[in-house]
């Protein structure tokens, strides 16, 4: 782990926020990532105690600074480098997945998906 200074992007990756760093450079580029109300890009210097607030799968996270690291670590450890002032993520309803259209648990039987195939022609 690092002290001192680390890249937004890199930060953000290393604490798991994004899964890959290339996932983290292009929520910076398209403006979902802000530090002091404003807009970062990729490369914008973290210290200790910087606001980071983080749009992610249209949960809005407010997240404290710690220690800037640069390397991904362990969850537990990246736990650590920072603190979550945001709310709880809303539960999701499963229900609410587009392309699932069931009639009932389980493999759809053959009748239902006549029933289905009948209804996506239309």
């Amino acid at each position: 782990m690092a002290g001192g200074a680390s890249r937004v992007d890199s930060w953000l990756w290393a604490v798991r926020i994004y899964k890959t760093r290339s996932l983290a450079t292009e929520a910076c580029r398209a403006g979902h990532v802000h530090i002091g109300g404003r807009t970062v890009k990729p490369s914008h210097p973290l210290g200790p105690g910087d606001l980071v607030e983080v749009r992610v799968d249209g949960w809005d996270r407010q997240l404290e600074v710690v220690v800037p690291i640069n390397k991904r670590v362990s969850p537990a450890v990246a736990a650590g480098c920072l603190v979550d002032h945001g709310p709880p993520r809303p539960q999701r309803d499963p229900t609410d997945q587009p392309g699932l259209l069931r009639t009932a648990p389980g493999r759809p039987t053959k009748r239902d998906r006549r029933a289905l195939e009948r209804l996506r022609a239309r």
